[in-house]
């Protein structure tokens, strides 16, 4: 069932651009343009002024769903004077003055059962704008995994594409989903890419750390006609018998196995006419035994030819996945010098807390990897991979294995209190690999990335002006990878992510992280060189270690708060709010959006929130005023977007 609620006619549709870049003031692509860049060319909004910004509107979306949604993560798009965006608990499109924040239009999908059994629900991240300079068009993927074009001008449905303008993207698959249309595992909850007229559209599952099955529907990855929504091809992530890479999944396996979709965002080089894919793990998350081999294409960069979805190239990031190092962030396209000659590459931030920066004509790597050992496992049935492939450049951003030097030390005896806990786990260097977890020892590995390391789906920004890449990260909370067998009639698979009997209730020492701070950071990393060229904390301190019993009056640097946040730049600026929440925010407690001098990583200025920053930041230009827009959440405040400009007196 399809609502379409037009409130008013949105004016005269701009002329497509192509490539769309944010050059004009508009915000035309999820990530501004479709290279992953969110950049902006704008410089209204500047050090001297940042933190005198105001509410310009404030648009709250209870009311889209049949329940508040306290995880708003969209970033929406501004053209032609008007913002588009999804939200609300069953991901309803809405056109919105871009000036007043008043209701245009609203377009929501009752799916009923087949919404209701979605992997990913809820409001998504984005949406995609076309026009040919005639029509134009928003594009979108419900939860029930449908892809729906609507008309940008009224909110209704095109109804020469698919099916009264829906596909299914359940049925165009080249296998039957299963078990059937209705509950069958898979949806996609980003933003689709549209460009050269074609629509791609990635594929996500459940998190798999405890699968109901080693056999799951498979994450092809395709592209459709944007007028008519005519599949063009399909991408099979896991190669069927006879192409290239089935011989990567040993004893037949690929047959059986599933899920290594692309749930995060893809980019493309529209001039070049190529897409990139980052690709996330085979079924499941940390046991493989299943599935021996390398497993192409699992947590590999895939680039394809955009019109025909032929590979181009590929490289596989980790070999026989076991550690949930998803490619969780979108590639980011770069035109840049390096010693001397001018390159195309693209950068892949990751999980790892590490930059994988590749020449995107070729994939081969910029500065050389090595081919690092790395520990082989004792699972059994599990199968390993002697050696992953390592960068040498740029280095680490963010914390990957886990080793005592990362353990809490604020005094001796917290730092003895975290070595205690500690002890009761295996530790190591990035690609130690899960244990089965045992009440004597160790009940798991602990290491950063899988969950909540490094950088995740927000991804990073890139400043086309300066070549530097912009990646914040989160450090604070270790994943303990331990294997138990499933309950009766939980999994099929041997091992599932568990803890033997008698595992410690979370990792924290005395409430505070087991890891040391910072536990959150923005890092600027030069592509010119390869190089970090400065890194901050990013937030103060939370309120939980500043007001702790056993921390008082000690001089705490500042922490930065823990979670990936996306980071936006301008002219002059980075851009990025809190994670958190804390009671040192101006007029009480609340989060703060702050800007860093782009040039030194200087916090330079910062304007409240109600709620943490849980969608990306966006800006444009509209009758010479520039606007920030960012979606809020989380804890017991529902989804909101606010947009800040400066007030009238003070541009």
């Amino acid at each position: 069932m399809s609502l379409c609620g037009m409130v008013m006619l949105v004016g005269a549709l701009p002329a497509q651009r192509a490539p769309m870049t944010t050059a004009t003031g508009e915000w035309p692509s999820h990530t501004g343009d479709t290279k992953g860049s969110r950049y902006a060319p704008l410089e209204q909004i500047t050090a001297a002024n940042f933190g005198t910004l105001e509410v310009a509107w404030r648009f709250k979306t209870d009311a889209l769903g049949p329940r508040p949604e306290f995880k708003l993560e969209g970033t929406p798009l501004m053209v032609g004077g008007v913002l588009y965006t999804t939200a609300g608990s069953r991901r309803a499109v809405v056109a919105l003055d871009a000036a007043t924040g008043e209701l245009l239009w609203m377009h929501s999908e009752h799916e009923g059962e087949r919404g209701a059994a979605a992997p990913r629900p809820l409001s998504g991240r984005g949406l995609a704008y076309w026009s040919d300079g005639k029509d134009a068009r928003i594009l979108y993927t419900t939860p029930g995994y449908r892809l729906v074009a609507l008309d940008a001008k009224t909110g209704a449905p095109v109804k020469s594409f698919g099916v009264n303008g829906v596909v299914d993207l359940k049925a165009t698959m080249d296998d039957p989903i299963l078990p059937d249309l209705v509950t069958g595992e898979i949806g996609y909850q980003g933003a689709p890419v549209v460009a050269r007229d074609v629509v791609i559209i990635g594929a996500a599952f459940r998190e798999g750390g405890s699968p109901k099955s080693f056999r799951n529907n498979k994450g092809d990855i395709r592209g459709f006609d944007v007028r008519t929504g005519k599949k063009l091809w399909s991408f099979h992530t896991i190669p069927r018998k006879g192409e290239p890479g089935y011989d990567s999944w040993l004893e037949q396996s690929a047959e059986a196995a599933g899920n290594t979709g692309v749930w995060t965002q893809v980019t493309a080089d529209e001039e070049l006419g190529l897409v990139y894919l980052p690709v996330e793990s085979p079924t499941g998350d940390y046991y493989g035994g299943h599935r021996p081999g390398n497993n192409l294409y699992g947590e590999s960069l895939v680039c394809l030819d955009l019109r025909t979805g032929k590979k181009r190239w590929h490289y596989q990031i980790v070999r026989h996945p076991i550690w949930d190092f998803d490619l969780a962030s979108a590639p980011i396209l770069a035109d840049v010098t390096i010693d001397g000659a001018a390159r195309k590459v693209v950068a892949l931030p990751t999980k790892q807390g590490i930059l994988y920066v590749f020449d995107r004509l070729t994939g081969e790597p910029v500065w050389p990897f090595t081919e690092m050992p790395v520990e082989k496992g004792d699972v059994p049935g599990e199968w390993y991979a002697p050696t992953q492939p390592m960068p040498t450049k740029p280095a680490a951003y963010a914390r990957n294995g886990v080793t005592l030097d990362d353990l809490i030390d604020f005094t001796p005896a917290l730092k003895d209190a975290g070595r205690q806990l500690a002890s009761r786990f295996k530790l190591g260097p990035i690609f130690t690999p899960p244990v089965v977890s045992k009440a004597e020892g160790p009940l798991a590995t602990l290491t950063n990335g899988p969950t909540n390391g490094g950088s995740n789906w927000p991804g990073g920004s890139y400043d086309p002006e300066t070549g530097m890449v912009y990646l914040s990260a989160t450090n604070a909370s270790p994943s303990p990878l331990g294997l138990v067998p499933p309950q009766a009639g939980q999994s099929d698979m041997r091992w599932v992510r568990g803890f033997a009997a008698g595992a410690p209730r979370g990792l924290s020492v005395q409430g505070l992280p087991l890891l040391k701070p910072p536990y959150g950071t923005i890092t600027a990393i030069d592509l010119k060189r390869g190089a970090i060229a400065w890194q901050v904390p990013h937030g103060e301190t939370p309120d939980a270690v500043r007001n702790h019993e056993a921390l008082k009056g000690l001089s705490l640097p500042r922490t930065g708060q823990p979670g990936s946040v996306g980071t936006l730049v301008t002219k002059t600026l980075v851009i990025a709010g809190d994670p958190e929440v804390t009671t040192l925010a101006p007029r009480g407690r609340g989060a703060m959006l702050r800007a860093y001098d782009k040039a030194t990583g200087k916090e330079v200025g910062a304007v409240l929130m109600p709620a943490p920053q849980s969608g990306s930041p966006m800006t444009y230009l509209l009758n010479g005023r520039q606007y920030l827009v960012v979606a809020v959440s989380g804890g017991p405040y529902s989804g909101e977007y606010i947009a800040y400009r400066l007030p009238v007196e003070r541009r």
